[in-house]
Protein backbone atom coordinates (compact mmCIF):
# COMPACT_ATOMS: atom_id res chain seq x y z
CA UNK A 1 0.00 0.00 0.00
CA UNK A 2 2.87 2.31 0.80
CA UNK A 3 4.35 1.95 -2.67
CA UNK A 4 0.96 2.70 -4.25
CA UNK A 5 0.58 5.87 -2.20
CA UNK A 6 4.08 7.05 -3.11
CA UNK A 7 3.32 6.38 -6.78
CA UNK A 8 0.06 8.34 -6.52
CA UNK A 9 1.91 11.26 -4.92
CA UNK A 10 4.35 11.40 -7.84
CA UNK A 11 1.49 11.07 -10.33
CA UNK A 12 -0.46 13.86 -8.64
CA UNK A 13 2.62 16.09 -8.65
CA UNK A 14 2.97 15.52 -12.40
CA UNK A 15 -0.74 16.10 -13.04
CA UNK A 16 -0.57 19.29 -10.99
CA UNK A 17 1.44 20.89 -13.81
CA UNK A 18 -1.53 22.08 -15.84
CA UNK A 19 0.09 23.22 -19.08
CA UNK A 20 -2.75 22.08 -21.37
CA UNK A 21 -5.40 24.41 -19.90
CA UNK A 22 -3.07 27.18 -18.79
CA UNK A 23 -4.11 29.72 -21.47
CA UNK A 24 -7.75 28.65 -21.90
CA UNK A 25 -10.83 30.18 -20.36
CA UNK A 26 -13.37 28.21 -22.38
CA UNK A 27 -15.22 26.02 -21.66
CA UNK A 28 -16.77 27.60 -18.61
CA UNK A 29 -18.29 25.16 -16.12
CA UNK A 30 -21.64 26.24 -14.70
CA UNK A 31 -21.33 29.29 -16.94
CA UNK A 32 -18.68 31.10 -14.85
CA UNK A 33 -15.85 28.79 -13.66
CA UNK A 34 -12.88 28.49 -16.06
CA UNK A 35 -11.86 24.92 -16.85
CA UNK A 36 -8.34 25.43 -15.47
CA UNK A 37 -9.71 26.56 -12.12
CA UNK A 38 -12.04 23.57 -12.00
CA UNK A 39 -9.16 21.24 -12.81
CA UNK A 40 -7.04 22.81 -10.07
CA UNK A 41 -9.88 22.47 -7.53
CA UNK A 42 -10.19 18.77 -8.39
CA UNK A 43 -6.44 18.31 -8.00
CA UNK A 44 -6.66 19.97 -4.57
CA UNK A 45 -9.44 17.62 -3.47
CA UNK A 46 -7.46 14.65 -4.76
CA UNK A 47 -4.41 15.87 -2.81
CA UNK A 48 -6.45 16.07 0.40
CA UNK A 49 -7.80 12.55 -0.09
CA UNK A 50 -4.34 11.22 -0.92
CA UNK A 51 -2.89 12.90 2.17
CA UNK A 52 -5.57 11.24 4.29
CA UNK A 53 -4.67 7.86 2.80
CA UNK A 54 -0.97 8.51 3.39
CA UNK A 55 -1.58 9.36 7.04
CA UNK A 56 -3.76 6.29 7.52
CA UNK A 57 -1.48 3.78 5.82
CA UNK A 58 2.06 5.21 5.99
CA UNK A 59 2.21 7.02 9.33
CA UNK A 60 4.39 5.21 11.90
CA UNK A 61 2.34 3.57 14.65
CA UNK A 62 4.83 4.22 17.47
CA UNK A 63 4.96 8.03 17.13
CA UNK A 64 2.20 8.68 19.65
CA UNK A 65 3.53 6.31 22.33
CA UNK A 66 4.24 8.17 25.57
CA UNK A 67 7.83 7.68 26.73
CA UNK A 68 6.98 8.58 30.33
CA UNK A 69 4.76 5.58 31.09
CA UNK A 70 5.38 4.30 34.61
CA UNK A 71 7.02 0.90 34.88
CA UNK A 72 5.05 -1.80 36.70
CA UNK A 73 6.18 -2.48 40.23
CA UNK A 74 8.50 -5.46 40.55
CA UNK A 75 8.25 -5.84 44.30
CA UNK A 76 6.10 -8.68 45.70
CA UNK A 77 4.85 -6.51 48.57
CA UNK A 78 1.45 -5.07 47.68
CA UNK A 79 0.77 -3.31 50.96
CA UNK A 80 -1.25 -6.10 52.59
CA UNK A 81 -0.99 -6.43 56.35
Amino acid sequence: MRRLIYTLIVLLALLHQDFWWWDRIDPLLFGFIPIGLTYHACVSVAAAVLWGLAVRHCWPTDVDVDDETPAPSVSGDRGHA
